[in-house]
C-alpha cells in the first residue's frame, strides 16, 4: 500500500498558500488598499468553498449522516480532517483483517504486442485510501485553477503597478505558481487513469519532471503576458479574459448540443435535474478556467458516461497551442505598442522574445512528454510527430485551397474587362474604316 503522500503535498499547498493569502490581504487592510484586500480575500476564499463543496460531493458525506464532518467543512477545515483521516487509515492498515475484498481486473501494458489481464484484491482501506487520493487530486486542480491563478495574476498585477515586489508578495506569488503547476501536473495524469481505465499505469520520475517542465513555462508565460497587456490596456484584458472564458466554457455545451445526446443522469442518483445542471456548470466552469492559463489534459465531453473524453485528439491539442501561441504574440504587440513610461528601462524586445522562447519551450517538453516519457504511448494510434505533421499538412492544403480560388477569383473577373477592351478595340477600328471610305470617295 503506497503512503498517501499526494494527500500531504495537496493539503500543504493549500493551507499554506491559504496562509500567505490572509497574511497579505492583512497587510493590504493596514497600508490602506481596500480593493487589492477584497480581490485577495475573494480569490482565497472562494476556491476554499469550493473545495470543501467537492470534498463533502466525492465522500458523500451527506448521504452518510456525519455533522461533525459537515461542521468541520462549515469551518474550512475539510482538507486537514480528510488528511488526518488518511494519514490513520494507512498507518493502522494490516492491523485489522478486511472483512470485504473486491477483485478488480487490470490489463498490463502491451509487450511485443501481447497484453496480460491481471487480477488484483483490493480491499476497504485500501480503496478508502484510493478515495482520498483522487478527491484531493480533483481538489487540486480546482485549488490551482479557480484560486490560484488568479490570484497570482493579481499579485504579479499589483507588483507592477506599484513597481515593487515585497518578501511576502514574492513568498505568496511562488506558492501560487507550484500549486499551479502542481494542479496541473495532477490534471494530466488524473486524465491518464480514466483514459486508461483499465490499464495498470505506472508514471515515471521522467514523466513527471517533463509534465513540471512543460507547465511551468506554459504557466508562467501566460500569466506575464496576461499581466503586461493588462497593465497598459486595463480594458481591453477584460474583453480577452471574458472571451476566452466564454468560449471555453461554451465549448462542451455546443458539442453536447450537435451530438443530440441524452441529458446525463447517471451523475449522483440523489441529484435532481437541476442539481445535475448545476454540476455540469460547475464542471465546465472549472474546464474554462484551465484552459485559460494551459491546456486541459482531460477533456470535457458532456456526452460520455464519465463526462471525460477518452480519445487523443491531437488535432484539437495542435489547433489549441497555434492559436494561443498567436494570441500571446498578439498580446505582446499590443503591450509593445502601447506600453508606459515605466518600461522604458526594460529591454522590451527582449522581453518580447524571452516570454515567446519560454512559451516555445514549454511546447517542446510537452512534445518530449507525449513521444518519450507518456506511460501509455504504446497504446497510441499515431504519436503525436505524425499528428503534427498531419496537421500542417492540412493547414498547407488548405492555405493552398485558398490562393487558387483567390487566382480563379482574380481571372473571371479580368476576362470580362479583357473582352470589353477587345469590343472596344473593334469598334475603333471599324469607325476608322469608315473615315478612310468616306475622305476616299470625297476625294472621287
Amino acid at each position: 500500500m503506497k503512503f498517501p503522500g499526494s494527500v500531504v503535498v495537496s493539503l500543504v499547498l493549500f493551507m499554506s498558500e491559504t496562509v500567505a493569502a490572509l497574511c497579505l490581504s492583512a497587510g493590504y487592510h493596514y497600508t490602506g488598499n481596500r480593493m487589492w484586500q477584497t480581490l485577495t480575500l475573494l480569490f482565497a476564499l472562494f476556491p476554499c468553498a469550493l473545495v470543501q463543496l467537492s470534498l463533502v460531493f466525492i465522500h458523500r458525506d451527506v448521504s452518510r449522516d456525519r455533522p461533525l464532518v459537515l461542521l468541520l467543512h462549515l469551518l474550512q477545515l475539510g482538507p486537514l480532517v480528510r488528511c488526518v483521516e488518511a494519514l490513520y487509515i494507512y498507518f493502522h492498515a494490516g492491523r485489522v483483517e478486511d472483512p470485504y475484498v473486491s477483485i478488480t481486473k487490470k490489463r498490463q501494458l502491451p509487450k511485443d504486442g501481447h497484453s496480460e489481464e491481471v487480477e488484483k484484491e483490493v480491499g476497504q482501506t485500501e480503496g478508502k485510501l484510493l478515495t482520498h487520493r483522487s478527491a484531493f487530486s480533483r481538489v487540486s486542480v480546482i485549488q490551482a485553477f479557480l484560486g490560484s491563478a488568479p490570484q497570482l495574476t493579481l499579485q504579479l498585477y499589483i507588483s507592477v503597478l506599484q513597481q515593487e515586489v515585497t518578501v511576502a508578495r514574492s513568498v505568496f506569488m511562488v506558492l501560487s505558481l507550484l500549486s499551479i503547476v502542481y494542479g496541473a501536473l495532477r490534471c494530466n495524469i488524473l486524465a491518464i487513469k480514466i483514459k486508461y481505465d483499465d490499464y495498470n499505469v505506472r508514471v515515471k520520475p521522467a514523466a513527471y519532471l517533463c509534465i513540471f517542465m512543460w507547465r511551468s513555462f506554459e504557466i508562467a508565460t501566460r500569466v506575464t503576458v496576461l499581466v503586461l497587456f493588462g497593465s497598459v490596456l486595463q480594458i481591453w484584458v477584460f474583453v480577452v479574459v471574458l472571451l476566452n472564458f466564454l468560449g471555453f466554457f461554451l465549448y462542451p455545451w455546443i458539442l453536447f448540443w450537435l451530438s443530440k445526446s441524452p441529458f446525463p443522469e447517471n451523475i449522483e442518483k440523489e441529484l435532481s435535474r437541476l442539481g445535475t445542471t448545476i454540476v455540469l456548470c460547475l464542471l465546465t466552469f472549472l474546464y474554462a478556467g484551465i484552459n485559460m492559463f494551459c491546456w486541459s489534459a482531460a477533456q470535457v465531453e458532456l456526452s460520455d458516461p464519465d463526462l471525460i473524453s477518452k480519445s487523443q485528439n491531437w488535432y484539437r491539442m495542435t489547433v489549441y497551442y497555434i492559436v494561443r501561441l498567436m494570441e500571446n504574440a498578439f498580446l505582446l504587440l499590443m503591450w509593445y505598442i502601447y506600453r508606459t513610461d515605466f518600461y522604458l528601462y526594460v529591454c522590451a524586445p527582449m522581453l518580447f522574445l524571452q516570454l515567446l522562447i519560454g512559451y516555445c519551450m514549454g511546447i517542446f517538453f510537452m512534445l518530449v512528454f507525449y513521444q518519450f516519457c507518456h506511460p501509455c504511448k504504446k497504446l497510441f494510434s499515431s504519436s503525436v510527430t505524425e499528428a503534427l505533421l498531419s496537421c500542417f499538412k492540412i493547414l498547407y492544403l488548405i492555405c493552398q485551397h485558398q490562393k487558387s480560388s483567390l487566382l480563379t477569383g482574380n481571372v473571371v473577373i479580368k476576362s470580362p474587362e479583357n473582352s470589353d477592351e477587345a469590343r472596344g478595340s473593334s469598334k475603333t477600328i471599324d469607325s476608322q474604316n469608315r473615315n478612310i471610305h468616306q475622305s476616299v470617295s470625297s476625294n472621287a
